[in-house]
C-alpha cells in the first residue's frame, strides 16, 4: 500500500491556491476536497445538504447562537464540526487527499502524513486574477477579494488558536506571485516528495 498523504492547502482570495492544490491532486492522483466535501459527507450519510451549503467556511453569529451543555444552536459551526469528524474519519482510514482551507492545518496536525501549506500573492497580481477570472473592475475585484479574505479570517480564527496566514502555523508558506502556478508547483512537489522520502 502506498504512503498516505495529506495536502492541506490554505489560499488567500485570487492567489491561486485553488488552482495550485487542484493540480497537487492530479499530480498524485489523489482526492480534492473543497465545495465538494459537503457532497461527500451527504453521500456518506445519505442526507440532503443543499440547504447547508451557504454556511459552508462561514464563521458562526455569536448573536444568534448559544452552547449549552456542549451542544451549539449554530449551524455553521454543527456543520464544520460535521467536516472535521469526517475529515478525521478519511485520515484515519488511511486515505490520500487534498483539502482546501477548512482549518484543515490545524485540526489534521497531528497526522505525520499531512504537509501543511498557505498560498498568498502580491496584492496587484490578485486583483489581476480576480478580475480575468470573473469579468470584473478592478474597484470589485478590490472589493471581492477584501470580502472573501475577511470572511476566511473570521471563519478560520473563529475555530483555531492559531491565526489565518500566519505562517507558523504551516509548513510552507508560498507567495505564488514569484513563480507563478507551475512553478508554485514545481516547487511544492519538491519539497512534498523530499518530505515523503
Amino acid at each position: 500500500m502506498e504512503k498516505q498523504l495529506i495536502i492541506s492547502v490554505g489560499r488567500e482570495y485570487g492567489s491561486g491556491g485553488h488552482e495550485i492544490a487542484e493540480r497537487l491532486s492530479a499530480h498524485y492522483g489523489i482526492q480534492l476536497l473543497d465545495h465538494n466535501l459537503l457532497d461527500e459527507i451527504a453521500a456518506k450519510k445519505n442526507v440532503k445538504m443543499d440547504h447547508l451549503k451557504g454556511l459552508d467556511e462561514k464563521h458562526k453569529n455569536p448573536l444568534s447562537s448559544r452552547t449549552v451543555r456542549g451542544y451549539s444552536s449554530s449551524p455553521e459551526e454543527n456543520l464544520l464540526y460535521l467536516q472535521f469528524d469526517y475529515l478525521r474519519e478519511k485520515a484515519d482510514s488511511g486515505e490520500s487527499f487534498v483539502i482546501v482551507g477548512r482549518c484543515s492545518e490545524t485540526i489534521l496536525k497531528q497526522y505525520d502524513s499531512m504537509v501543511s501549506i498557505f498560498i498568498l500573492a502580491d496584492r496587484d497580481k490578485r486583483i489581476e486574477r480576480i478580475m480575468r477570472l470573473y469579468h470584473l473592475t478592478e474597484s470589485e475585484a478590490v472589493k471581492k477579494i477584501r470580502e472573501k479574505d475577511t470572511s476566511r479570517r473570521r471563519y478560520h480564527n473563529s475555530f483555531c488558536v492559531g491565526k489565518w496566514g500566519d505562517c507558523r502555523n504551516y509548513d510552507v508558506s508560498l507567495n505564488s506571485s514569484k513563480l507563478g502556478v507551475d512553478g508554485s508547483v514545481k516547487l511544492l512537489t519538491d519539497y512534498i516528495d523530499r518530505r515523503r522520502q
